[in-house]
């Protein structure tokens, strides 16, 4: 069993076009989680040193594969983009696209990290006071790092709209549930959602982080799901863009803020959120009208939902936490709704395109 790094000569196959190319990736992602499951059994052996571990908790065989997962999927997802660039563009990397490289990298991370963590704490729930031996300590690190190099190869080097999407929604719901199991204060539902970044705690820093790194993704999202779509309104895509944008921005700032210290810039920038997304839905039919009615129809039952769970609140039938957690659900929802959307729109021009190019080279 080989462990070394993939050679060079692979990873110019697997950035060649031709037949091969899904081959030659697939030989270098089952190259990288070898190396990655003799790395991480390696590390573990002096760190456990050939001694039973606690399956969660301080010290524990599940906080080590967390976090030795969190940097394989660092450096894997990094060395997947490399692998996944066409040589053929030679345009540097700007700015904009690091950061983008960057936050990706990090949410794989973070979602390596919740995963495990939450797998370890279930799995200590189902085998109360049970430890693991040591030889299953080794493999069972190495495969941990082995499955999240694959997975995170994977994502890597297949990278569209319709995955990035699925990496925000599943980032999201990790992170923000991670932060309710480790709050600090049991009864934070009671006040708001805003409430589990408000301590100087780590299950408070995790969550600003969340929401400060969802907010990079989304404004992510909006500049490549935009890119392309057919429209007839001459402005139509800078102004769905514009929302979006301005709806990741406002989603970091929230993470930025803290309710406890920034209440009215907290409040401000989280208002502005859900009013952009407003604007969005209102006007996206006129922006770009080949959204079908069925989409538009949902965007406004999602706006209605909102605005009766806001008035249930008023009248003190429902807490503010269940407000937030609902009305974020179906914004987020919608978002990624709309990137499959603007991604069928494009599917199609570029197949009418085609079949025109074909009718006018026949005979």
């Amino acid at each position: 069993m080989s462990t070394t790094p993939p050679t060079p000569d692979l990873l110019t196959a697997a950035r060649s076009r031709g037949a091969t190319r899904e081959r030659a990736r697939e030989a270098i992602g089952l190259q990288i989680s070898i190396f990655a499951f003799v790395l991480a059994a390696l590390v573990a052996l002096p760190v456990f040193g050939l001694r039973a571990a606690a399956i969660a908790g301080p010290d524990s065989l599940g906080q080590f594969v967390a976090l030795m997962s969190a940097v394989t999927a660092i450096v894997v997802f990094v060395l997947g983009r490399i692998i996944a660039a066409d040589p053929a563009r030679e345009k540097r990397l700007g700015v904009l696209d690091i950061i983008d490289i960057a936050a990706f990298a990090f949410a794989h991370a973070m979602i390596s990290l919740l995963g495990w963590t939450l797998a370890a704490t279930i799995m200590e729930q189902g085998l109360l006071g049970a430890v693991v031996y040591p030889i299953p300590v080794l493999t069972l690190a190495g495969a941990a790092a082995a499955l999240t190099a694959y997975v995170t190869y994977y994502s890597a080097t297949h990278l569209d709209l319709q995955l990035l999407a699925t990496v925000l929604a599943v980032f999201l719901v990790l992170g923000i549930l991670a932060s309710m199991l480790t709050a600090s204060d049991p009864q934070w539902w009671k006040e708001n959602l805003s409430a589990l970044g408000m301590t100087d705690d780590l299950s408070a820093r995790a969550f600003n982080l969340t929401l400060i790194v969802a907010g990079i993704l989304v404004t992510t999202l909006a500049r490549y799901a935009t890119r392309g779509i057919p429209t007839t309104h001459p402005r139509g895509v800078v102004a769905v863009r514009t929302c979006l944008v301005i709806v990741g921005i406002f989603l970091g700032l929230v993470g930025v803020f803290p309710v406890d210290q920034h209440f009215a810039l907290h409040t401000g920038v989280a208002s502005g959120m859900v009013v952009a997304y407003a604007v969005l839905v209102v006007a996206i039919r006129r922006w770009i009208p080949g959204v079908s009615r069925t989409f538009v129809l949902l965007g406004y039952v999602f706006i209605l939902l909102i605005l009766l769970l806001s008035v249930f609140f008023a009248v003190g039938y429902y807490t503010l936490t269940a407000v937030e957690l609902v009305a974020g659900t179906v914004v987020f929802s919608w978002i990624i709704l709309f990137i499959r959307t603007a991604d069928a729109l494009k599917r199609d021009a570029e197949r009418e395109t085609s079949d025109g190019d074909t009718r006018r080279k026949s005979p």
